[in-house]
């Protein structure tokens, strides 16, 4: 039991145990023999008082009562050093498994309320099966005393079987070889009363989801006294929907009670009737929360560089073919030094700082290295991957003399290939063969003619010049005019000329 102020824990507070379980001969021995030993007599006589607080015949809960019936029947004295001797005996019922106590605030009447949920005994075969518990009753009573233990809790088979060999064979019938239910009619009023009766212990008890939120108590006893928002905090005691917002918030951006505290103690956060900024807070969160998230990389960056830098090495990489369907091109800096498939398989297998080392003549840029770090190390991305990147990146800088290499933009491409699930050797290939047809069909040089019909698209919305009209080309055209066809057209070309002068 985690008590840090013991005026939580007193016999003026009020108590109810659970148990769904009832103690057998065998369980009474084991508590006597086996836990007894490990926790101490008073400790067992703990856990039997408050078994006997629910009848024998039933299981569920008990009455709610004060702990000054505990301290009385045990015989401790209601004082603080009986207190603190009362969570230590509870502490090691509950280190061994027999025991797990919940303290439940309850806002109708200020006060706390401790419920014990009672575990039963382990049997003797799951008991001498944990490791731990098993060495923590060797160091108790010694190892001999623990096998003569074991042999008193199990008894031998018949002298006629002990020792030899035999078949079993399994002849148990099964349910629905002796019993047929009907299952065409469906019994809605008895499912909903099970539901209803198992849903009683989650909202009696405390919900898996309860104890994730955070609640008054575990945000006022970190609050600072003398901070000047601590009257706003306060008021938020029985406010159940401002702590809904404290506890989405916390949610949405993973903040601990201790994060909390600190951006609730900010200027700025509660307006002057104390109620909560839900946008203001939520961008403190969020710089608190990208902060938070920088760190995590950085300090997963230079841990895995020192894992690296250890591991290399005596790592052995097992390399993987390249089918010549997914080859790519050499880069002009590799055609004199290496063929395609040396440097497909570079690709496939060499680690990428080693594929960045080949490109530059000296030592790799620091900021080019770090951005690649990131992407393995904290993207995921695996390393086939990053070195088909690499090579598309690099394949961009070749042809266009006017691109250049930023964070943001080889961030923007990694991104693009984790949500499109990018993770082997051939999909990235695939992925890059895509974006090179995609970008040769927006670039107009690629292909003349849609070349001219965006350049006539354009200069007609801009309005700088006339449109090119788009002739038929003729057969004749490309054939010639023989000399008859000519002096036709002069004399039709004079006939046209006088009779435009007899018009004048």
């Amino acid at each position: 039991m985690r008590m840090n102020n013991m005026l939580h824990f007193t016999e003026n507070h009020r108590y109810c145990v659970y148990r769904d379980f009832s103690l057998s001969p065998v369980d009474g021995k084991t508590l006597s023999l086996i836990y007894q030993p490990m926790v101490g007599a008073f400790a067992i006589s703990l856990y039997r008082l408050l078994v006997e607080q629910v009848p024998q015949d039933q299981v569920g809960y008990s009455r709610v009562e004060q702990q000054r019936v505990l301290f009385l029947t045990l015989g401790i004295d209601p004082s603080e050093r009986g207190r603190t001797y009362l969570v230590e005996q509870t502490s090691k019922l509950e280190a061994v498994g027999l025991l797990q106590t919940s303290r439940m605030y309850m806002t109708d009447s200020d006060e706390y309320m401790y419920e014990y949920e009672l575990q039963p005994p382990l049997s003797p075969t799951e008991f001498f099966n944990t490791q731990h518990l098993t060495l923590l009753l060797r160091d108790k009573i010694g190892k001999f005393a623990v096998l003569s233990l074991r042999e008193r809790f199990f008894s031998k088979e018949p002298g006629d079987m002990y020792g030899l060999s035999h078949n079993k064979e399994n002849i148990t019938v099964p349910f629905y070889d002796i019993f047929e239910l009907n299952t065409h009619s469906i019994d809605y009023e008895l499912e909903q009363a099970i539901a209803e009766t198992a849903l009683a212990r989650q909202s009696g008890g405390p919900l898996d989801a309860e104890e994730e939120r955070i609640n008054y108590a575990d945000i006022i006893l970190r609050f600072p006294r003398d901070s000047v928002n601590r009257s706003h905090v306060e008021g938020l005691r029985f406010n159940l929907e401002g702590m809904g917002v404290l506890n989405f918030v916390s949610r949405k951006f993973d903040l601990s009670v201790q994060d909390l505290c600190r951006l609730l103690d900010e200027d700025g956060v509660f307006d002057p009737s104390g109620g909560i900024l839900l946008d203001e807070l939520q961008h403190r969160a969020n710089l608190h929360f990208r902060q938070g998230k920088r760190r995590n990389e950085e300090r997963e960056v230079a841990y895995a560089k020192v894992v690296s830098i250890a591991r290399e090495e005596e790592e052995q990489l097992e390399e993987f073919p390249v089918q010549m369907e997914y080859y790519l091109e050499v880069p002009k800096q590799f055609i004199n030094k290496c063929d395609i498939h040396q440097y497909n398989m570079m690709l496939r297998n060499e680690p990428y700082t080693r594929l960045l080392r080949t490109f530059f003549p000296g030592a790799v840029p620091d900021n080019l290295l770090d951005i690649f770090t990131k992407i393995d190390l904290n993207y995921k991305l695996p390393g086939e991957v990053i070195n088909v990147l690499i090579h598309y990146l690099m394949s961009l800088l070749t042809s266009n003399t006017e691109q250049r290499i930023n964070r943001n933009f080889v961030e923007a491409i990694a991104s693009n290939m984790l949500m499109k699930q990018i993770n082997t050797y051939e999909k990235a290939v695939g992925y890059i063969r895509e974006q090179s047809k995609v970008k040769a069909k927006s670039t107009p040089e690629a292909q003349d003619g849609a070349g001219r019909r965006r350049t006539y698209k354009g200069r007609q919305a801009t309005g700088k010049s006339k449109p090119e009209i788009p002739i038929v080309p003729s057969s004749t055209q490309e054939e010639g005019v023989s000399d008859e066809e000519f002096a036709e057209m002069l004399k039709l070309a004079e006939r046209m000329q006088a009779g435009r002068n007899n018009e004048a």
